[in-house]
């Protein structure tokens, strides 16, 4: 059945190995590719709106898991944005949700949210292809990563226009049950938080070495580790995470009253956990938030990799001349920033494979995004 494919794939749990092409499984032809991304995201983010961005690309991923009843499916969160996959059975409600929560992402953050979807056997047909591992981030926590070629096309294809989704009826809302948005800014430890964005350019075959040495790189330095510790999170400010949240609850039908009450007490709640050091039932906070740390998606691979670390200055100036030296055959961004945020999905605090949406603070992908296709413009005006 193409619907228990993505369960019945290997789980790694080494990164290196994750990345690893031969490691990859070819979707089946009658699954779908869902793609979403803010538009002018670069700008929301210049104006300050970067916590929102984060949770209209989090909240895609929160609305197609509801939909689909929380079966495991392929995705990845991409910053502004994400990808998935769906099996062809799915593929209706997927883009139901999808549809839903561009206008939602319209009505309550003002952001423009782009949605298309498109067929893995056109993919194929273009000459792309679509295949999916599956990582491990904790024992608790799995992730999907693609490669192939067919995410990267389905995006360029999105961005002209083609495989958009139509227009949610009126007052459609997606379900964004256990889409939260409570934890603060993670400072910096080791100097800098870097968003890096690397993707191959023409299918070269140094393109995997590459991405070997990278992730050899920061797994083996003492300059670089994950950007989301047990020891540095905190709470984020009320009024942001209050305000964020009580937009995700709008989504059920509450009134902007009760959605804002509501959003409150939650917050006071995790407060006086986090205060108390209390204990309720199943539920411990300080071993929900070593988890939060574990299950974080720092690290990831969408037909290029991405990857938010706390680092060095030294790490991060020894990764640009190293990604500097392979100017001619891939394409890359990296963008340095002071802390990094996360944005969460968790349906049941008492279920330990809740997930965790990582981006740096201050624009973190979709400023990496935008310093790589600077570095594309410049290099085709150069040529």
């Amino acid at each position: 059945m193409d619907g228990d494919f993505y369960a019945s794939l290997p789980v790694y749990g080494n990164f290196a190995e994750a990345a690893r092409a031969d490691n990859y499984r070819p979707l089946p032809d009658g699954w779908s590719i869902g793609f979403s991304d803010v538009v002018g995201s670069t700008k929301a983010v210049a104006e300050g709106a970067y916590k929102a961005v984060n949770m209209v690309g989090a909240g895609v991923i929160a609305a197609v898991a509801n939909a689909l009843g929380r079966r495991p499916f392929p995705f990845v969160f991409g910053g502004d944005g994400a990808t998935f996959a769906v099996s062809a059975s799915d593929s209706a409600a997927a883009a139901k949700a999808l549809a839903a929560m561009a206008s939602f992402a319209e009505a309550e953050f003002k952001l423009e949210l782009r949605a298309a979807m498109a067929p893995v056997a056109e993919i194929r047909a273009a000459g792309r292809d679509v295949r999916v591992a599956r990582y491990a981030a904790s024992e608790h926590c799995v992730y999907a990563m693609f490669m192939g070629g067919g995410v990267s096309w389905i995006e360029e294809r999105a961005k002209r226009g083609q495989y958009a989704l139509p227009p949610a009826p009126a007052g459609a809302r997606p379900d964004l049950s256990g889409l939260s948005c409570r934890w603060g800014l993670a400072p910096a430890k080791n100097g800098l938080v870097l968003s890096v964005i690397v993707a191959p350019r023409d299918d070269d075959p140094r393109f995997p070495r590459l991405i070997e040495e990278i992730v050899r790189m920061a797994a083996e330095s003492e300059g670089a580790e994950r950007p989301v510790s047990f020891e540095r999170l905190c709470l984020a400010k009320a009024r942001q995470a209050i305000g964020l949240e009580a937009h995700a609850l709008r989504a059920s039908g509450a009134s902007s009253f009760a959605a804002r009450l509501k959003a409150a007490a939650n917050y006071l709640l995790v407060l006086m956990f986090h205060k108390c050091k209390l204990k309720v039932g199943g539920f411990d906070l300080a071993a929900y938030a070593v988890d939060v740390a574990a299950n974080a998606d720092f690290r990831k691979f969408d037909d290029g990799l991405r990857m938010t670390l706390d680092c060095s200055l030294g790490f991060a100036d020894a990764l640009e001349a190293k990604l500097t030296a392979a100017d001619d055959y891939a394409n890359w961004g990296l963008f340095r920033q002071k802390a990094a945020q996360i944005t969460c999905f968790v349906p049941s605090v008492t279920d330990r494979a809740h997930v965790h949406f990582v981006d740096g603070a201050a624009g973190g992908y979709t400023m990496a995004a935008s310093a790589m296709k600077a570095r594309r413009l410049l290099k085709a005006k150069a040529a």
